[in-house]
C-alpha cells in the first residue's frame, strides 16, 4: 500500500508540472504577440483569472518593451528634405512622441498596480507624480529648464508618494494603522510518506524492542481576511498509520478532523474603515496620476508652443539678417563701381566692406540659433533621430504669429477662478488630504487595545482494522474482547459530520500594549502631517494666484511691448527709405544707407522677439489658469493612448503667406 501511495504521488506531481510548464508556454507565446502600442491599455488593476488556465496568476506577466519609433504623422510632413511643421503638427507629434509623456505614461499603470496590490490587503506603494521635464528649451513659468529627473518617472515625490528628508528618505504616515490580513485566499497543503524506526528502551508502552511506523499524511488548510477585521480559516487533517506495535488496537489507523476557526476584532482594527484603508488611498493615487499625467500633458504643450515661437523668432531674424547682408552686398558692389568710375573716394569701399563683414556675422549668429532652435523642436516631437534625414532636414514653420487689434480684458478674479478648478496641483493636493485624513482615522483606531472575539468548531473521526498481534489488555483477557468491524478513511470522514467527536469554543483575546507610545506617536505624527497638508494647500492656492495675476501683468507688457517696437520698426524703415531716396538724389552716402539699414534691422529683430515673447507670455496665462487643454482642444484620451484623434487648435496663429515664405532675394526686388 505504501509502494502504491507513492506512484500516485509522484504522478500527481508530474502531471501538475506538466500542465503549468504546458500552460506557461502558451500564456508567455500570447503575451509576446501583445503590440507596444496597446501596453497603455491594459488595465493591472485587474488579477489574472483562474479561468480558463487555473494557474493564470501564477505565471509573470510580460510589459511589452516601448516603441522607440517615430509616428507615421511625421513622414506626411518631411519632404524634400524640410520638415513643414504647423503649430498644430508639432504639438500632435509631441503627444505621439514626446519621451516625457512617453515615461509619464508609466505611473498610470504603475498606479494600477498600486490597486491590485491594495485588494490582496497589502500596504501600497505609493506613485510618483513629479513632472518628467528632460526635454531642454521653452522654459516660460518654470517648465522646459531641460533640468533631470531625480529617477524614472519625475523630478520629484508627489503627492502620492514619499517624500523627501535632508537625511535621506522620510517616511510619511500615509496608510499607517493596524496590520490588515491577506484578502486573497490562502490555501496550503502538504502531502509525505514516512517510514520510521524508533528504537524502545522498555517493552511496557509497545510490546516490541524496535518500533516500526509507517504514516502518510494529507493536510490542507484555507484562510482569508475580510474588510470588517475578521479572519476565517479552515483546517482539514488526514493521516494513515501502520506500526508493529502490540498494543495498538487498529493497524493501519486512519485520522481524520477539521477545525473551522473565527476571528473578529473588536476594538483596534475593527470595520471597514482601517481595513479598507490602502485600496482607498490606491484608488486615490490612481486619480491622483490621471490628474499628474494632465498636468504633464500641460507642462509639455506649454513647452512645445514656447520652443515653436523660439523657432519661428529664429526663422524671422535669419530673413531679417539675409535682406540686411544682402543689401550691404549690393551696396559694397555699388560702390566699387563708383570707386572704379572715380564717383566716390576708395574710404567708402572700406566702410561698405567693414558693414558687410559685420552683417555676414550677424547672419552666421543668427543661422546658429535657428539651427539650435530646429534641433530642440526636432527633439521635442521625436523619439529617435537617428534617421539621418530627419536629423539633417530644415525644419520651416509654417505658422506665424498673430496678435488681435483689440486684448480681450478677463477679470483677474475669474482667472483666479479658473485656475481654482482646472490647475492640477491643486487638485493632487486636495486628493492627497483626503489620504492624510483616511490614514488620521486609521491611526486614531490603531490606539486602541487589540480585543479579538475568538471562536472555532471542529470535530474527529477515527477508521482502521484490527491490529493482528494486538496482545489485548486485562479487561479483555478473559473472555476476550469482541474483534472489531475492519472500517476505512470513508468511515472516519462520514464521523466528522455526526458529531460524535466534536470541538469547540469561544472566548476574548487581548494584547494590551501598558505605554502604547509607537501609536501614540503615529497618531499624533499623522494630525500633524494633515494639519501641514491644509497649510500646504492654503500655500498653493496662494501661489497660483500670483502666477495667474504676474502672467495677465506680462501679457499686458509684452502686448506693449510689441505696440512699441512696431512702432520703432516703421520709424525705421521710413528713415531707411529716406536715406536711400538721399542716396538716390546725391544727398546721403552708402554708409548712412547702411546704418539706416542696420538700424531697421534691429528694429525688425526686436519687433519679432517682441512677438514672440507676447505669444509665449498668452502660453504661460493658459498654463497658470489650468486652460491649455481647454483653449487647444486636446483631449486628454489622446495623450493617454499616445494617438491624436483631433488636431489641436490654437488662437493668436495666422498660417505664413506665400510671400513671407519666399526667400530674401525675392522679398528685397
Amino acid at each position: 500500500m505504501i509502494k502504491g501511495a507513492k506512484k500516485y504521488l509522484y504522478s500527481s506531481i508530474f502531471n501538475m508540472i506538466h500542465g503549468i510548464a504546458l500552460v506557461s508556454l502558451a500564456t508567455v507565446l500570447s503575451l509576446a504577440t501583445i503590440s507596444a502600442s496597446a501596453q497603455n491599455l491594459v488595465d493591472y488593476s485587474k488579477p489574472a483569472s483562474h479561468f480558463p488556465y487555473f494557474v493564470s496568476p501564477y505565471v509573470a506577466h510580460q510589459v511589452p518593451p516601448p516603441s522607440f519609433g517615430n509616428t507615421p504623422r511625421i513622414e506626411t510632413m518631411l519632404k524634400d528634405g524640410k520638415l513643414r511643421l504647423s503649430l498644430s503638427d508639432a504639438v500632435a507629434l509631441a503627444l505621439e512622441n514626446n519621451l516625457d509623456l512617453a515615461i509619464a505614461r508609466f505611473n498610470l499603470s504603475i498606479a494600477d498596480t498600486d490597486i491590485l496590490r491594495a485588494k490582496s490587503g497589502q500596504a501600497v506603494r505609493g506613485v510618483d507624480t513629479g513632472l518628467v521635464q528632460g526635454t531642454p528649451g521653452g522654459g516660460v513659468g518654470g517648465f522646459g529648464s531641460g533640468a533631470p529627473g531625480a529617477g524614472a518617472g519625475g523630478t520629484s515625490g508627489g503627492a502620492g508618494g514619499a517624500g523627501g528628508g535632508a537625511s535621506g528618505l522620510v517616511q510619511s504616515t500615509l496608510g499607517v494603522g493596524t496590520n490588515i490580513d491577506s484578502f486573497d485566499p490562502l490555501v496550503t497543503g502538504g502531502m509525505n510518506i514516512e517510514h520510521a524506526t524508533f528504537p524502545q528502551s522498555s517493552i511496557i508502552l509497545n510490546g516490541v524492542q524496535s518500533l516500526q511506523q509507517h504514516s502518510g499524511v494529507a493536510n490542507f488548510s484555507y484562510s482569508q481576511g475580510f474588510g470588517s477585521g475578521t479572519l476565517l480559516s479552515v483546517g482539514f487533517n488526514n493521516d494513515r498509520i501502520t506500526n508493529n506495535s502490540l498494543f495498538s488496537i487498529l493497524s493501519p489507523e486512519v485520522d481524520s478532523s477539521f477545525r473551522f476557526s473565527l476571528r473578529q476584532h473588536l476594538l483596534a482594527g475593527f470595520g471597514f474603515g482601517p481595513n479598507m484603508r490602502f485600496i482607498r488611498i490606491a484608488r486615490n493615487n490612481r486619480e491622483i496620476s490621471d490628474v499628474a499625467f494632465r498636468g504633464q500633458v500641460i507642462a509639455t504643450v506649454s513647452q512645445i508652443q514656447n520652443i515653436y515661437w523660439d523657432l519661428v523668432n529664429a526663422y524671422e531674424d535669419v530673413k531679417v539678417k539675409e535682406r540686411s547682408l544682402e543689401l550691404a552686398e549690393k551696396t559694397l558692389s555699388d560702390d566699387r563701381e563708383q570707386v572704379r568710375i572715380g564717383a566716390i573716394a576708395p574710404m567708402e569701399v572700406m566702410k561698405a566692406e567693414s558693414e558687410e563683414s559685420a552683417r555676414s556675422q550677424d547672419l552666421l549668429l543668427s543661422q546658429n540659433g535657428q539651427q539650435l532652435q530646429a534641433l530642440l523642436i526636432k527633439n521635442a516631437i521625436t523619439r529617435d533621430l537617428s534617421d539621418p534625414v530627419l536629423a539633417s532636414a530644415e525644419v520651416i514653420p509654417t505658422d506665424t504669429m498673430s496678435i488681435p487689434e483689440e486684448e480681450s480684458v478677463t477679470p483677474i478674479q475669474d482667472l483666479i477662478a479658473d485656475a481654482q478648478g482646472h490647475r492640477p496641483e491643486l487638485a493632487e493636493a486636495r486628493i492627497d488630504l483626503s489620504n492624510r485624513e483616511i490614514s488620521r482615522k486609521a491611526a486614531a483606531n490603531a490606539m486602541k487595545p487589540q480585543v479579538d472575539l475568538v471562536a472555532f468548531y471542529g470535530a474527529y473521526g477515527l477508521a482502521g482494522v484490527q491490529n493482528g498481534a494486538y496482545a489485548g489488555t486485562p479487561i479483555c483477557a478473559n473472555p476476550p474482547c469482541p474483534p472489531l468491524p475492519p472500517s476505512g478513511y470513508s468511515n472516519a470522514f462520514t464521523d466528522l459530520f455526526k458529531n460524535n467527536s466534536p470541538d469547540y469554543a469561544i472566548g476574548i483575546n487581548v494584547n494590551l500594549p501598558l505605554r502604547n507610545r509607537a501609536a501614540q506617536a503615529d497618531q499624533v505624527r499623522s494630525q500633524l502631517e494633515y494639519r501641514q497638508a491644509q497649510l500646504h494647500l492654503q500655500q498653493l492656492q496662494n501661489q497660483i494666484g500670483i502666477e495667474v495675476r504676474n502672467a495677465q501683468f506680462a501679457l499686458t507688457q509684452n502686448r506693449s511691448r510689441v505696440n512699441s517696437a512696431r512702432k520703432a520698426r516703421d520709424l525705421a524703415q521710413q528713415t531707411f527709405d529716406i536715406e536711400q531716396k538721399k542716396k538716390a538724389l546725391g544727398a546721403s552716402t552708402s554708409n548712412l544707407v547702411l546704418q539706416a539699414d542696420r538700424d531697421l534691422a534691429q528694429a525688425e529683430s526686436t519687433f519679432v522677439a517682441a512677438m514672440s515673447t507676447y505669444e509665449k507670455s498668452r502660453v504661460e496665462l493658459d498654463r497658470a489658469t489650468g486652460l491649455t487643454l481647454a483653449h487647444t482642444g486636446i483631449e486628454i484620451e489622446d495623450a493617454v493612448h499616445g494617438t491624436v484623434q483631433q488636431t489641436p487648435v490654437f488662437s493668436g496663429v495666422a498660417p505664413r503667406t506665400i510671400a513671407q515664405q519666399q526667400d530674401s532675394k525675392t522679398e528685397q526686388n
